[in-house]
């Protein structure tokens, strides 16, 4: 990927372009592609495999408004603020990778794997090219799974979608990146996918452009996503300690 296309913040190298030009590189290049969000960025600081699995990841993607607007504010570069739903949108709506010979699923729930596979369906992936995975519960530490990297060494999919939870399917991408045999995408998005399916809060395209997506999360689950929001205020201080120095090292 080219200098051009890329802002180092916190020591992370973070994807500056268009949704399309991912799904592009992906579909050359495969790779692993993982999403942040600010109250996961603000815990890179505690969580060494979480950091170590952003630092070996192929592309971030700049999800998070709330550091894309401190980021702006305070330089003179400027980073194109891309969410996970705008790239999943354009993922599941292209040709490539709607042709392809296969797209593996890594889901919650059998729930959310059946709106998953609903999805791909009417967008025209081959349901018999569709196969889905439940995770099991993850530990907070070391993500290994064998038994989900054999059924992915099967099949050889060109595309591994992980649809669990962030801090955990980071780790598990650079686990299956580290051993697999072959070079497929593996797409860390988490929930981007149910704000297609329904399953999380609709977001319109203004609301996505205006960086309101944590708004219509926190309406839709208050509960959930309020003290998860209030948790990343803490990103700034880090941006503004250690702008785009490693702050681990």
């Amino acid at each position: 990927m080219k200098n051009q296309n890329r802002i180092q913040i916190l020591g992370l190298h973070f994807f500056n372009g268009s949704e399309q030009m991912v799904v592009h590189i992906l579909n050359q290049k495969g790779g692993l592609l993982v999403v942040p969000a600010g109250p996961a960025l603000v815990n890179i600081k505690k969580d060494a495999d979480y950091y170590r699995s952003l630092k070996n990841a192929d592309i971030i993607i700049p999800d998070s408004g709330y550091m894309s607007l401190i980021w702006n504010l305070s330089h003179r570069k400027k980073i194109k603020r891309l969410s996970g739903l705008e790239f999943i949108q354009a993922f599941v709506d292209d040709r490539t990778v709607q042709n392809a010979s296969g797209i593996f699923l890594v889901d919650p729930n059998a729930a959310e794997s059946k709106k998953n596979k609903e999805l791909l369906i009417t967008k025209g992936f081959k349901e018999d090219r569709i196969h889905s995975y439940l995770a099991p519960f993850y530990g907070k530490k070391k993500v290994e799974d064998p038994e989900l990297l054999a059924q992915i060494e099967k099949d050889k999919p060109p595309y591994i979608l992980i649809n669990i939870g962030g801090g955990t399917q980071e780790k598990l991408g650079l686990y299956l990146k580290e051993n697999l045999s072959y070079r497929p995408a593996i797409i860390c998005t988490g929930a981007a996918i149910a704000f297609l399916t329904g399953a999380q809060a609709k977001i319109p395209d203004w609301g996505v452009k205006a960086y309101m997506g944590w708004l219509f999360r926190c309406v839709h689950q208050p509960k959930i996503f309020i003290p998860r929001y209030l948790k990343a205020f803490p990103l700034a201080v880090m941006m503004i300690k250690y702008g785009a120095d490693n702050p681990i090292s």
